[in-house]
């Protein structure tokens, strides 16, 4: 597990990595280039993805300036040695067991856990992870909540008060899932249109919501106004959903109107 900047967690944890949405803004593959690949010993130099599947049981190494000579010392575990392709780290799994001190935890903030490639072995065995270390709490996210749907209706999908299921959602024609038997929360950020108050609002019906702004290569050109934050935390203030809003709102609505509310908290 790993220390982060994110705002509203503790921890990243990631026993899988890797993802196939083809999200322009998307940071996790920005990051995964920077530190991709593994070292071939037959071929004497750094390789990466192939566009496949992997699963690893122990971890694998690169030279820790990617160079293409003999890692020796100059070894460090690969990160993604498979680049961005989904990979599977089981030797990952018993990180949280390790750690004693209550934490909130984002899982796979590297990847899409739910993604319709990702094989039930893999969650299954990641939900089984969480329960063995119940003194964390467990925020997951993706961008295809019909898989959420499908685990709740074979009774898959944990229930647990210690696990939070969440839908990112940036603009509003995007699915999100809720249910009275699951914490379930909607991330939008980056928002990038307006969110219409009628309708199938996802801030009235999850018990939280995070906002955010778009940041990275591109994103001046892509921010939220500030009516479509001003909107979208009144329909949720008016249901009593809990708001918190990341750093990069801050230009945008000023650091005096900024809330940090966390549904546990309140």
């Amino acid at each position: 597990m790993n220390g982060t900047k994110i705002e509203w967690c503790d921890m990243t944890w990631n026993p899988a990595t890797g993802c196939r949405h083809d999200c322009g803004y998307c940071y996790s593959r920005r990051m995964t280039a920077r530190f991709s690949g593994r070292w071939d010993e037959e071929r004497l130099r750094t390789v990466g993805g192939d566009g496949g599947i992997h699963v690893l049981d122990k971890p694998l190494f690169r030279h820790k300036n990617g160079k293409n000579r003999d890692i020796g010392v100059h070894s460090v575990i690969a990160p993604f040695p498979f680049g961005f392709d989904p990979t599977f780290h089981r030797y990952r799994l018993d990180e949280p067991d390790k750690r004693d001190k209550a934490s909130t935890i984002f899982v796979c903030s590297m990847a899409d856990l739910f993604g319709a490639w990702v094989p039930d072995e893999w969650i299954a065995d990641v939900f089984d992870a969480c329960r063995k270390a119940p003194q964390h709490r467990y925020l997951f996210l993706t961008k295809n909540p019909a898989r959420y749907m499908e685990l709740a209706s074979t009774g898959l999908l944990p229930e647990d008060d210690n696990f939070w299921y969440g839908s990112t959602a940036t603009t509003p024609d995007m699915e999100f899932w809720w249910s009275e038997h699951h914490n379930t929360f909607v991330s939008i950020e980056p928002m990038l249109e307006e969110f219409p108050s009628s309708g199938d609002c996802p801030v009235k019906k999850v018990g939280w919501v995070i906002l955010g702004a778009m940041t990275g290569p591109g994103s001046k050109d892509h921010q939220p106004r500030r009516e479509w934050v001003e909107s979208l935390v009144a329909d949720a203030t008016s249901t009593g959903v809990p708001v918190f809003m990341k750093d990069s709102l801050i230009s945008i609505v000023g650091k005096e109107n900024m809330l940090r509310e966390l549904p546990w908290m309140t």
